[in-house]
This record gives C-alpha cells, sequence and structure tokens, in this order.
C-alpha cells in the first residue's frame, strides 16, 4: 500500500494558484460585499483552501461610492477612531467619511471581517478599491464575479 496518496495537501503562498478578481459594487449592500470580498481574498472559495496561508484571490472593488447601506446606517453608523491623546476620540458617520474618501467604507468593512494578525495584513494588502468605474489592473485581466453568486 502505497501510503503518499494519503498525505493532505496543503497549499502554501508559493503553490497557490492565486488570480486576479473585480467585483463591481455599484447597488451592492455593503455587508453583504464584504463577506464576499472577504471570503476570495482568503480563498475559502477554493478547494485548496488553507487556513494558514494567503491562497486566496487579488480583488479589484470597482464604483466603491455607489455601495449602499441598509436602513438609517449611513446616518446612525458610526466609525470610531481616537489619536492617542486624551479626549482624541473621534466619531465619523458613513455619509460624511464617503463625501471625505469613499473607498474607506468598502475597505473597512472588508479589514474588519479578515483575521486579526500578520495574514490578514498580507491578505488586505491583496484588495483595491477605487471609487469610480476605472481601475489600474487591467493588465491582469480580472475576471468578472457578482457578490450574490458566489459560495
Amino acid at each position: 500500500m502505497d501510503t503518499l496518496s494519503y498525505k493532505t495537501v496543503s497549499a502554501n503562498k508559493e503553490t497557490a494558484n492565486k488570480g486576479w478578481v473585480i467585483i463591481d459594487a455599484e447597488d451592492q449592500i455593503l455587508g453583504r460585499l464584504a463577506t464576499a470580498t472577504a471570503m476570495i481574498l482568503r480563498g475559502k472559495n477554493k478547494p485548496s483552501f488553507t487556513p494558514h496561508a494567503d491562497c486566496g484571490d487579488n480583488v479589484v472593488i470597482i464604483n466603491a461610492e455607489k455601495v449602499r447601506l441598509t436602513g438609517n446606517k449611513m446616518d446612525d453608523k458610526e466609525y470610531i477612531s481616537h489619536s492617542g491623546y486624551p479626549g482624541g476620540q473621534r466619531r465619523i458617520t458613513p455619509r460624511k467619511l464617503m463625501a471625505k474618501k469613499p473607498t474607506a467604507v468598502v475597505e473597512n468593512a472588508v479589514r474588519g471581517m479578515l483575521p486579526k494578525n500578520r495574514l490578514g495584513r498580507a491578505l488586505f494588502r491583496n484588495m483595491f478599491v477605487y471609487a469610480g468605474p476605472d481601475h489600474k489592473q487591467e493588465a491582469q485581466k480580472p475576471r468578472e464575479v457578482k457578490p450574490n453568486e458566489i459560495k
């Protein structure tokens, strides 16, 4: 009996089959878009998923300024940051944040769904978010993916 046939093959950074994916965020709900994006970045949609390795695809998100939030979250939700100084806590709503930096709302949502460690920071660098329909990754020939159809 050949025992080598029973070995579990786990992917690593070198053997991962990484591709490029483009997601159009126009009229997408923020949380559902972020979960689909995080799943693709982690590689959980691939049969070769390995929890400790970067085996996910690179993701390009376009039209981030046209993402939707349900209910009154545009005005009721708050992003809290702190400068580190006493009294340095700052709060901003998604509406104001989108006026200031349209890509930040999508970036914050996806970052919160990735692991909080070295791997999560490395995975986050595989995502490129653009406010409008134009992006710089045409040379990589990304395939279009609809976030609602990812399983």
